[in-house]
């Protein structure tokens, strides 16, 4: 087991997205993983039902529990849950700089709840941003980001420039809510463009798969692969999570995340 995770993130009680997704992803490919809870959210595929916010007191415990023994690799950041929340991750961040930080700019659950305030995403835009190593938003995050639309494949190469110009060390613009046969991926490394194409899969099995992507590439670099091995890896594993799917709920599935273990 190598590579140690801290997830810094919401839970989800039905299994498939945030925490939950994030550990089961994390030790598929090797890593050990330690969670920091955010929001306790009641949710299934169908949807959000409710949110619960425990104090950020409570959150700054946990997070240095973890790092004052064992330590993390990396850290990813999901759901954020409130300013108050907000700004006890930034001060985390900001005392460990060494530590490469992941974030997903989650603001929207896939089945369009809404996951944190506008001034949480103010917050996310303006101070995580920056003290992010890699940021993984999908499209809709990234106009959100923006504050324009991303109209198609074309605009996706100067939005992911953009995006970093406030500030990460690098991007991972996700295509998923794109069209067209192929679903296209780009990182922005700082320097330059890395497009990663795969077949764009017909299925509902789409619960969780921002926080399975973050997680997986958190794990590779805490492993020490280079941003576009880690990136390389996740993307092939989110994949393969997808066609494996084991088809639960009646709406947005979860997804394979034991796929490497068959």
């Amino acid at each position: 087991m190598k590579g140690r995770v801290l997830i810094i993130a919401g839970s989800d009680c039905s299994g498939g997205a945030g925490i939950q997704a994030d550990l089961k992803t994390v030790m598929a490919l090797g890593g050990y993983g330690m969670s920091a809870i955010t929001a306790l959210t009641a949710q299934n595929t169908q949807g959000v039902r409710a949110i619960h916010l425990p104090p950020s007191d409570f959150l700054r415990q946990q997070i240095e529990a973890c790092l004052e023994d064992i330590g993390a690799d990396a850290i990813k950041i999901g759901m954020v849950g409130s300013i108050e929340n907000a700004e006890v991750i930034a001060a985390v961040l900001q005392g460990n700089p060494e530590v490469p930080v992941i974030l997903d700019p989650v603001m929207v659950a896939t089945s369009g709840a809404a996951l944190g305030s506008d001034e949480v995403a103010r917050f996310i835009k303006q101070t995580l941003l920056p003290l992010a190593h890699l940021a993984t938003p999908n499209l809709p995050e990234a106009e959100a980001l923006l504050g324009r639309a991303i109209k198609d494949e074309e605009a996706m190469l100067p939005a992911v420039k953009d995006l970093a110009g406030l500030g990460a060390g690098a991007i991972v613009l996700k295509g998923g809510h794109g069209e067209g046969a192929m679903v296209r991926d780009i990182l922005w490394d700082g320097n330059e463009a890395h497009i990663f194409e795969n077949p764009r899969l017909e299925t509902s099995a789409t619960h969780g798969t921002g926080c399975t992507l973050a997680s997986a590439i958190a794990t590779g670099l805490a492993q020490n692969m280079t941003l576009h091995e880690a990136c390389e890896r996740a993307i092939a594993y989110v994949q393969g999570a997808i066609k494996t799917a084991p088809k639960l709920g009646k709406g947005h599935g979860p997804l394979n995340h034991a796929v490497t273990q068959e």
